[in-house]
């Protein structure tokens, strides 16, 4: 008899540490460029670091453009009773590429074993935290979340929901804070039967 395993929380990964490509020199002329234009005085004591701040800031939070996210699942197990593997509530925070400002939410990642092959659950929140630390689009990276996982452990069955809030609705535009996006990538058994997709839905939404 196969069994399920469902994990629910803020569950974070140590933080994996990639060396960064950001060339912080040009970052900072950038920001200072940029200060200048909205007319602040670079010399003022608020703002004397901050071209250095900024451009550390977004090597960080780009560290993982060149990283393939399914780099990070580097274990597999064989178990024969393995059913369906939910993660749920795995927390992120990624940066929209349309207007450089934050967007942040949760992720629900499940997969159906094939012939038994699972990995590490922590190796898929780390897939999760390197496909958001680059310039996103909710949608790609729900779908990277998904390919990662279809590259590594081929299930019979993938599914990934991202719910998120992003700062280009609520700061700026529109300005709705509150608001919610929710993107899905189903693949597999997951794409084809509802009834399976459904039963999923409901053990994420509890």
């Amino acid at each position: 008899m196969n069994s399920d395993v469902i994990c629910k929380g803020n569950f974070q990964p140590s933080p994996t540490k990639v060396p960064t490509q950001t060339n912080l020199a040009l970052v900072e002329e950038g920001v200072k460029l940029i200060l200048r234009a909205i007319g602040e005085d670079l010399n003022r004591e608020g703002l004397q670091q901050t071209p250095n701040r900024v451009a550390r800031m977004m090597a960080e939070l780009t560290s993982s453009i060149n990283i393939d996210p399914a780099d990070q699942i580097t274990c597999e197990f064989y178990e024969e009773a393995a059913g369906l593997v939910l993660v749920k509530d795995l927390t992120f925070n990624s940066t929209c590429e349309h207007h450089l400002l934050p967007f942040h939410g949760l992720v629900h990642v499940a997969y159906l074993p094939r012939d038994g092959r699972i990995t590490g659950l922590s190796k898929l929140a780390r897939v999760v935290d390197i496909a958001s630390r680059r310039l996103q689009v909710q949608e790609r990276l729900t779908a990277q979340i998904a390919q990662a996982i279809e590259d590594k452990l081929n299930p019979l069955a993938i599914f990934v929901m991202v719910e998120a809030e992003h700062s280009c609705m609520s700061l700026r535009g529109i300005k709705k804070p509150g608001s919610k996006t929710i993107t899905t990538d189903a693949r597999g058994l997951y794409k084809k039967d509802a009834s399976l997709r459904a039963e999923l839905l409901t053990l994420i939404e509890k």
